[in-house]
């Protein structure tokens, strides 16, 4: 069995990188990772092989997709299905759960 307790702010130390993605769990199409962004970075348009939910731990972003973007502050989340072409703004430091099912 697997157990393993963790600090989000310990992943969350980005002072350098304009973009940083961990990892936490993986599996086939799932995973868990925690990602952190710089303000007004992009994480250009792109699709998941899995449905996705992202829950924003602190900070600001915009989700966008063809016709609607969306803003989402700490303690926010949004869900949408696999395949759907997205890209991410940071409107603020941000950091976000990245969870693919």
């Amino acid at each position: 069995m697997f157990y393993n307790v963790i600090k989000a702010k310990d992943f969350t130390d980005n002072k350098e990188q304009k973009f940083e993605r961990k990892i936490l769990l993986e599996n086939n199409n799932s995973s868990f990772s925690i990602i952190s962004i710089k303000k007004d970075e992009i994480i250009d348009t792109h699709t998941s092989p899995a449905d996705v939910a992202v829950y924003v731990l602190d900070g600001k972003i915009e989700i966008h997709f063809e016709a609607e973007k969306f803003e989402l502050e700490k303690g926010e989340i949004i869900m949408f299905k696999k395949e759907k072409e997205h890209k991410v703004l940071a409107l603020k430091d941000s950091t976000f759960f990245l969870i693919k099912i």
